[in-house]
């Protein structure tokens, strides 16, 4: 539920080696400027040294609208499961397609409109988010039009991501990447409670169409986005006598090569579990508490989002401790933290419980990507740790997709949410 806080993406740690701190977020990896060294990443940038890139507090804004789509529509699922005729597990699907969406859309919009400028990227994730939330809006109560028209909307949220690191990237101190990637996180756990009172206000579509949100900050994104592909495309220049940019193909993003290395495969496949069990919690630790307490979706939405967020913040520690504990024993402690957290959601009779189990979810998971993150491109040479990242990001669109599959298959196998 939770990309990284602040600290975490402001400052690389020991174990990331040569890989930038921007490259850590799951959106930056994926553009071509991940696989630069810093010096040249900046080169061109705008933003002076200890100061904002101009444009990041819209950038903050428009993540934090595209990543509330990921929780937002957890608590108002039994509602649209009713309204579908459907089984709740079967309307989970409405969440399993924001992470395919996410899945698909990150490396191709990084890959095409990507290559141009930022302000292209901006427009084409805002025109999938509006004709998403459109199919969303417009379907009849049948939930294949309702699933088709999220999967869409997440393409869109994935480009606007994807742009909001790139404004922020201009930032020399990595202070701007920081405030966009708390947004990030701050967007993807308080949707939980924003969509529960949006369902409540509004109607239950209402949380299946987060991410219009972002529409509003449209205008005060476009113009730092143009500006941020001036100054890259000046940069440039500078450096080879011509004008414009490197393109890199849309085929190098993913070097699915890296699969067969054990150093990239071990530490990808761990985040993938992590992400899987955070997003299950995404999905069957709120309706767990409100099982167990009778809350109604407002303070449940407010209490969960709440713990997963303080999960989320506090995770930066587990990074800063890592290099002393060593690549072993943090893994062990991330698996273990992880299982612990499934467990915890599933079983404890406790709400005080189900809600710590849903708060160290989002530790490990937002932990995990920084201490995991360097294992992965570790011993790469630089120029293939842009791809070899962006290959390692996707672990978290995938753990939002699997993630509502398998707290389904819960519900059907231990029957924990009801």
């Amino acid at each position: 539920m939770s990309a990284f806080p602040a600290r975490l993406a402001a400052r690389p740690t020991a174990a990331l080696g040569r890989a930038t701190a921007a490259s850590l977020t799951p959106a930056a990896s994926l553009t071509p400027a991940a696989s630069r060294t810093p010096a040249a990443h900046h080169r061109g940038a705008t933003a002076a040294p200890g100061r904002r890139a101009p444009g990041t507090t819209a950038a903050a804004l428009l993540i934090a609208a595209a990543a509330s789509g990921i929780s937002g529509p957890s608590l108002a699922l039994p509602t649209a499961a009713r309204a579908l005729h459907v089984p709740t597990a079967s309307a989970a699907w409405l969440m399993t397609a924001y992470g395919l969406g996410l899945l698909v859309g990150t490396p191709l919009l990084a890959g095409t409109a990507g290559r141009r400028d930022p302000a292209a990227l901006v427009r084409a994730g805002a025109v999938l988010v509006a004709l998403g939330a459109a199919i969303v809006l417009a379907s009849p109560s049948a939930l294949l039009p309702l699933v088709a028209g999220r999967a869409v909307e997440a393409a869109g949220a994935a480009g606007l991501t994807v742009a909001a690191f790139r404004i922020a990237a201009r930032d020399r101190s990595g202070r701007s990447t920081g405030l966009v990637a708390i947004a990030n996180a701050a967007g993807g756990t308080l949707g939980l409670f924003v969509g529960a009172g949006a369902a409540q206000l509004l109607g239950w579509r209402a949380a299946l169409v987060m991410p219009l949100l972002a529409l509003a900050v449209l205008p005060a994104v476009l113009r730092p986005a143009g500006h941020a592909h001036q100054a890259r495309q000046a940069g440039w220049a500078g450096k080879t006598g011509q004008a414009g940019s490197p393109r890199p193909r849309f085929r190098d993003a993913l070097p699915l090569g890296l699969l067969r290395r054990p150093g990239f495969r071990r530490p990808a496949l761990l985040m993938l579990a992590l992400a899987t069990v955070n997003f299950a919690l995404v999905y069957g630790a709120p309706r767990r508490v409100a099982a167990l307490t009778g809350w109604g979706p407002l303070p449940t939405g407010a209490a969960v989002a709440s713990v997963a967020l303080a999960g989320a913040l506090l995770s930066w520690q587990l990074v800063r401790l890592a290099p002393a504990l060593g690549t072993a024993r943090v893994r062990v402690l991330l698996a273990a933290g992880s299982a612990a957290a499934a467990a915890a959601a599933a079983f404890a009779p406790w709400p005080p419980v189900v809600l710590l189990g849903s708060a160290l979810g989002s530790l490990v998971t937002a932990g995990g990507q920084g201490v995991l993150t360097g294992s992965a491109v570790g011993g790469l040479a630089p120029e293939r740790q842009g791809g070899a990242l962006g290959l390692f990001n996707l672990a978290f669109p995938a753990g939002v997709a699997a993630g509502p599959v398998l707290a389904g298959f819960a519900d059907q196998t231990v029957q924990f949410l009801y």
